[in-house]
């Protein structure tokens, strides 16, 4: 009897076994019938040769990913422009030649995990981070990133692989451009491009143009001077030519006389100032006197929300020149019987990002004509050089008889006293809203 029992255990254990013996197979073949790289012959095949046999093509796969990431890493290694690799915590987990160029990273070494502000001190960079983790889409920031005293001296007797870096100059600055996107796990990639070779070029060309322009004063002076002693002495038509030629004349000594201008405020803004206490009211009051009799021509109208006057530090017929420009620009865009809207208010104290400390609170001019506003393709450029848009609505054409500077003027005068000048549409009446931003003290700041 107990031999039966045993016998029937046995026999029992091993159905058992088989049976899950049979199971596990079925299951294993179910597995492997979802690779796509078995084919039918391959599935007749026993289960345990053909798990070896994946084994191993996923062993020859992991090989080559492995290759790929290497060669992906050299290549971004070498590539001319810069690339650094944070994880969520801005710790600097990798980045390539070009980016310890640009950077100026040599404590940092490869393999090495440090937090990124020990390394490079830039509110910009942190900022374009931050903002691409936050949103989870790619960030795009231009700024100059000014080195740490480490890195100046560094340079000053060391020679780097860039042929942009001398040792025989020192770099304080440089202008860059970072395009950053978001990765998993929060973590962040930065790609670095050093625009500082085209900020150069324009500054030279700038610099060529001026030149340029201030070799042709004296002709054009003295051409315009002798068209002026042959008015008095010719008859039409000789005299209806010179006349033109005297328009003409002029119309390019203005535009010189503008273009150094625009020169000396790019070079040296702050040389070009001088300060003294204003008041907003009486300066826009005094130069909408001088603009009056255009304005009643077509019957325009200016209207002033403030009873509260501002009081501002700066050079007073640089600010003339400002809105000068702004308004005789808005009564030419005006229609008649139309309006132009004045409105002076004063920004809250805000944090000086540079220093640390309270910045001087901001005196907002908004100036809004009734026209058909800006042309939207031409928004982006209207504060360039000689930008010349839509003939129905050029405003960057028709400063100063058209040259295409008047703006631009404006824009590098506001800059020059530590403020900021923006152009849009008012999204009401449609017309053109330009939006002038001052410091109430005198800035430091360019």
């Amino acid at each position: 009897m107990v031999k039966l029992q045993f016998f029937l255990g046995l026999t029992l254990g091993l159905g058992i076994c088989v049976w899950n013996h049979y199971r596990w197979q079925k299951n294993l073949k179910g597995i492997l019938n979802s690779f796509s790289s078995l084919d039918d012959r391959a599935i007749s095949l026993p289960p345990v040769y053909l798990v070896r046999r994946e084994m191993e093509n996923l062993r020859e796969e992991s090989k080559l990913i492995a290759r790929e990431r290497d060669s992906w890493q050299r290549l971004i290694d070498q590539a001319p422009i810069g690339y650094l690799l944070v994880d969520e915590e801005n710790q600097l987990l990798w980045c390539n030649q070009q980016a310890r160029i640009l950077l100026k990273l040599d404590r940092w070494r490869w393999g090495e995990v440090r937090l990124l502000l020990e390394l490079v001190r830039s509110y910009e960079l942190d900022r374009l981070i931050e903002q691409t983790r936050k949103s989870q889409q790619p960030q795009t920031k231009d700024w100059t990133y000014y080195f740490t005293r480490h890195a100046i001296l560094k340079n000053s007797i060391s020679v780097e692989s860039n042929s942009y870096f001398d040792s025989t100059e020192m770099v304080k600055a440089i202008a860059l451009s970072g395009h950053a996107f978001p990765l998993i796990d929060r973590k962040v990639g930065i790609f670095l491009e050093n625009r500082q070779p085209f900020v150069d070029l324009s500054r030279s060309r700038d610099r060529a143009t001026s030149d340029l322009a201030h070799e042709l004063k004296t002709p054009l002076t003295s051409i315009s001077l002798v068209a002026e002693n042959l008015l008095n002495r010719l008859q039409n038509p000789e005299l209806r030519w010179v006349e033109q030629m005297l328009r003409e004349t002029n119309r390019l000594i203005n535009l010189v006389k503008e273009w150094l201008d625009i020169t000396q405020l790019e070079t040296s803004p702050l040389q070009n100032i001088q300060y003294e206490q204003l008041s907003l009211l009486e300066l826009i009051s005094s130069i909408w006197q001088t603009l009056e009799p255009i304005a009643k021509k077509k019957k325009i109208t200016l209207i002033t929300n403030n009873q509260d006057d501002f009081l501002i530090e700066g050079d007073k017929s640089r600010l003339i020149q400002v809105f000068l420009n702004l308004l005789d620009n808005a009564i030419k865009h005006t229609p008649k019987q139309g309006k132009i809207i004045v409105d002076i208010n004063l920004e809250p104290k805000t944090l000086d990002k540079s220093t640390n400390s309270p910045a001087s609170p901001l005196a907002i001019i908004d100036i809004v004509d009734s026209g058909r506003g800006f042309v939207s393709s031409d928004l982006p450029h209207i504060f360039e050089r000689l930008y010349r848009g839509d003939a129905s609505r050029s405003r960057a054409s028709n400063f100063s008889g058209g040259n295409g500077l008047g703006l631009t003027i404006v824009q590098q005068i506001v800059q020059a006293h530590g403020g900021s000048i923006k152009a849009k549409n008012h999204p009401q009446s449609g017309g053109a809203w330009l939006r002038v931003k001052l410091p109430q003290k005198k800035s430091g700041r360019i």
